[in-house]
């Protein structure tokens, strides 16, 4: 038995087939296939090219290495190539640790009522008040929509209304954390931190793409929250499955819970708003309709007509309002000014739609733009298709029959276009 157990001991290969078959292929992949695997005094050593990936390993990937060293009778050293083998450098989830989050200010969103929906953002705002309200059966809900359409608001009215404690984070922020963290050696006080909550929340997930350490760690984070019946919340420009730089089985976690649109806010909601920020109500109504439907523009809209009240000692009539805000009104509606407004409301350049990029999130942007287009001008499709790129009629033909084919399924989308044809025409 002993010569048995020491070929298994001593066969890395085993074992570092051991060890992928209790991970995620991915991961497996990125971190653990390039180390370098030595046995030195019954310790199994894995030698990587630098501290940063040493740091990470121990912190999201150590308990897996070590119960397969176990199996092996070996215990487990991870260390940088051509460094000495040290105790000291081994990664304990007993040493004490100490974690401070960077000092941020963050403004109050207040109740509920800050935010102001329309009919087609109910649904969305009841879904915010359940998970304010406690535990939940959904997790995470992920909130997305456009810049400007209150994803933010919805997340901080979360914050400020839940009773337990909430960690709320931007994805830029959990990023810079993480990798401090990392860089302190106190990454298991951090990981702590955002695991000892009620409600974690983390504001514009689209940050951490593309960053696959802490991607890793993230998604490790939500299933263990998930597990032990947390209330996860997430934001984001676009639906889970139009994520850009995140692999499927990531796009299906975030999608495992219950996902919910935000649409930008219509004229009603606009003149709402501008009342609630000071506008008087005679140029909130004269504004509302030429306001660009984005809460960050009429956020300014508004800072600028009270400032100039405010320095100026008068009132700002709608004539003068029209002036001082010529440079942000709605001009004419040309099909080009159609276009661009629609790059801003969608969160895509201009320069991409015309482009011959062909993700899945442009390609749909660019035929709600075409079918946009087509239900508020008087366009041919061959006039429609110079807009976006000076396409031809056939492929603007297949786009738009592609669009109406996703709408009929797709409620949200058919209530998007038939909003944005509502306002251009």
């Amino acid at each position: 038995m002993q010569t048995v157990a020491t070929k298994k001991m001593t066969n890395l290969d085993v074992i570092r087939g051991a060890i992928a078959a209790k991970m995620d292929s991915a991961a497996f992949n990125s971190w653990i296939a390039p180390l370098d695997f030595e046995i030195v005094d019954n310790a199994l050593v894995l030698r990587a090219q630098n501290q940063f990936s040493v740091d990470f390993i121990n912190s999201v990937h150590r308990n897996t290495l070590e119960s397969v060293a176990g199996e092996y009778g070996l215990t487990l050293d991870i260390c940088v190539r051509g460094a000495k083998i040290s105790k000291a450098q081994i990664a304990n989830d007993n040493n004490v640790q100490k974690y401070t989050p960077v000092a941020t200010t963050v403004a109050d969103a207040g109740a509920f009522d800050a935010f102001i929906a329309s009919d087609e953002n109910t649904f969305v705002l009841s879904a915010c008040k359940k998970v304010a309200a406690g535990g939940v059966s959904f997790s995470p809900l992920f909130i997305y929509g456009a810049s400007g359409s209150g994803k933010s608001l919805l997340a901080g009215c979360i914050r400020d209304a839940s009773a337990g404690r909430v960690v709320m984070m931007t994805g830029g922020g959990f990023v810079s954390e993480f990798t401090r963290s990392l860089q302190n050696h106190n990454v298991f006080a951090f990981k702590d931190y955002c695991r000892n909550c009620d409600t974690f929340i983390l504001d514009d997930v689209n940050a951490l793409a593309g960053k696959r350490a802490t991607t890793d760690e993230f998604v490790q984070l939500i299933i263990d929250l998930r597990n032990a019946g947390k209330n996860i919340v997430l934001t984001a420009n676009t639906t889970p499955n139009n994520l850009t730089g995140f692999d499927r089985r990531i796009q299906s976690l975030f999608a495992s819970g219950l996902v919910a649109d935000v649409a930008m806010p219509n004229e009603n909601v606009k003149r709402v708003m501008l009342m609630r920020a000071g506008v008087s109500a005679n140029v909130a109504n004269a504004l509302a309709g030429r306001v660009s439907s984005d809460g960050h523009m009429i956020a300014g809209v508004a800072t600028k007509i009270r400032a100039y009240a405010e320095l100026m000692g008068t009132d700002v009539t709608v004539e003068l309002a029209e002036h001082l805000l010529a440079d942000t009104l709605k001009k004419s509606k040309t099909p080009i000014a159609m276009v661009h407004d629609m790059c801003d409301k969608l969160g895509v350049s201009y320069d991409a739609i015309c482009g011959a990029g062909r993700n899945r999130s442009l390609v749909l942007s660019r035929g709600i733009m075409m079918a946009v287009l087509k239900g508020a001008t008087k366009l041919s499709l061959a006039e429609i298709g110079q807009y976006v790129g000076d396409r031809d009629h056939a492929t603007v033909m297949y786009a738009l029959k592609q669009i109406e084919k996703q709408s009929t399924s797709d409620l949200v989308l058919n209530a998007q276009i038939k909003e944005l044809i509502a306002e251009y025409k």
